[in-house]
C-alpha cells in the first residue's frame, strides 16, 4: 500500500512539473504547428525518452553530483540553454510561405529521427529537469523502496510524460485549429521562436539552488 500511494503521489507532481509551460511544451506546440501531427507526436516520443535518462541517473546517484557540482550543472544549462536559442533563432529566421492558403500546405515535414532527437535533445539538456527528478528520487520516494518498484516508477514516468505531450501534439495539430493558425503560420513560428530564445535565455540565468 505505501508504494501505491508513492505511486500517485509521484504521478501527482510529475503531472503539475509537465502540465506548466517550458522547454519541452513549447517545442512540442511548434514541431506540431510548424510541421506534423506526426513530428510532434514522435517529438514527445523524444522528451519521454529523456525522461528515461533522468530517472536512470538519479536511480545510480549521479543526479547527486550533478546537482552538488556547480561546472557540471553549469555545463548541462548552457548547452540546454544554446540548443533553446539556436532551434528559436532558426525559428525566427523562418521565410513566409510561398503556397497560397487554398492549398494548406505546410513546411516540408521532418524526419522521425530528427523529431524524437529535438525532443530528446530539449529534455535531456534542461537542468531544472535534472533538479526536479532528481528531488523527486530522493524526496519523495523512501530509501528503503526496492530497486524493482523504482524501476516501475520511472516507467511510470516515461508512460506519463509520452501520454501527455502526445494529446498536446494532437490537440495543436487538429486540422480546426492548424487551419485557424495557417494564414498566420509565420507569424506564429516567430513568435514560438521568441518563446523558445526566451525559455533559452531563462535557463542559462538559472540556477541549482
Amino acid at each position: 500500500m505505501p508504494f501505491i500511494a508513492q505511486l500517485l503521489t509521484i504521478a501527482a507532481i510529475q503531472l503539475l512539473g509537465i502540465m506548466s509551460p517550458g522547454p519541452d511544451f513549447a517545442m512540442i506546440c511548434r514541431n506540431s504547428l510548424v510541421y506534423s501531427r506526426r513530428t510532434g507526436v514522435y517529438c514527445a516520443f523524444g522528451i519521454a525518452l529523456g525522461v528515461l535518462v533522468h530517472v536512470a541517473y538519479s536511480l545510480v546517484g549521479i543526479g547527486l553530483l550533478i546537482s552538488r557540482s556547480i561546472i557540471l550543472f553549469s555545463i548541462i544549462k548552457l548547452l540546454g540553454a544554446a540548443y533553446l536559442i539556436y532551434i528559436g533563432y532558426k525559428s525566427w529566421q523562418a521565410k513566409p510561405a510561398k503556397n497560397n492558403l487554398d492549398n494548406q500546405k505546410v513546411r516540408q515535414d521532418i524526419s522521425r529521427f530528427n523529431a524524437v532527437k529535438i525532443g530528446f535533445i530539449t529534455n535531456i539538456l534542461n537542468p531544472k529537469a535534472t533538479l526536479f527528478f532528481f528531488s523527486l528520487f530522493t524526496q519523495v520516494i523512501s530509501p528503503i523502496t526496492p530497486v524493482g518498484i523504482r524501476i516501475i516508477y520511472g516507467v511510470q514516468m516515461f508512460i506519463l510524460t509520452l501520454s501527455w505531450f502526445t494529446l498536446v501534439a494532437i490537440a495543436i495539430s487538429h486540422p480546426i485549429i492548424k487551419n485557424r493558425f495557417l494564414s498566420a503560420s509565420h507569424y506564429i513560428e516567430k513568435t514560438m521562436g521568441a518563446i523558445l530564445i526566451a525559455l533559452g535565455i531563462k535557463v542559462a540565468l538559472s540556477s541549482a539552488k
